[in-house]
């Protein structure tokens, strides 16, 4: 995984507007096969090349939890980071991620509640630029005065 920035925790009294993360990766079939183990999900389209071949993805594809996994690894690694409780997730998944396809998951401030410690966070995942997934994260972030 390639970082933009160091993980660790970013306080709600350092958050900004716009403030933004990201993370990129290469999503392998050992990625996959390693999700459907633990998710249970072992549906063919992730996991069968000849049964996706006849599908509307004409191949195998990623399980869209999976990717929608790279944005949770960025709001727990980096924007808020280490402490955050995640309280909902909205998700809109656009196209396939398939085997082999570099995803970038970014994280962008949208609203802040200081007195709440509340965060809005735009969330995407793209491939070669093309936005496949687009959501939007609510979550409590960490605090100084918790610690």
């Amino acid at each position: 995984m390639l970082d933009n920035f160091p993980r660790g925790t970013i306080c709600i009294e350092d958050i900004e507007m716009g403030m933004s993360r990201h993370l990129r990766k290469v999503v392998t079939d050992r990625d996959i096969e390693l999700f459907a183990e633990v998710s249970t999900d072992r549906n063919p389209v992730h996991l069968d090349e000849s049964y996706a071949q006849d599908t509307i993805f004409h191949g195998r594809i990623a399980h869209g939890m999976l990717t929608a996994g790279l944005i949770s690894a960025v709001i727990g690694e980096q924007l808020p980071g280490h402490g955050t409780v995640y309280l909902g997730q909205t998700l809109k998944f656009i196209a396939p991620v398939r085997p082999g396809d570099r995803v970038t998951a970014t994280v962008t401030v949208i609203d802040i509640d200081h007195s709440k410690r509340r965060v809005t966070l735009a969330c995407d995942c793209t491939v070669d630029g093309k936005k496949v997934l687009v959501g939007e994260a609510k979550v409590l972030a960490p605090s100084r005065k918790f610690d």
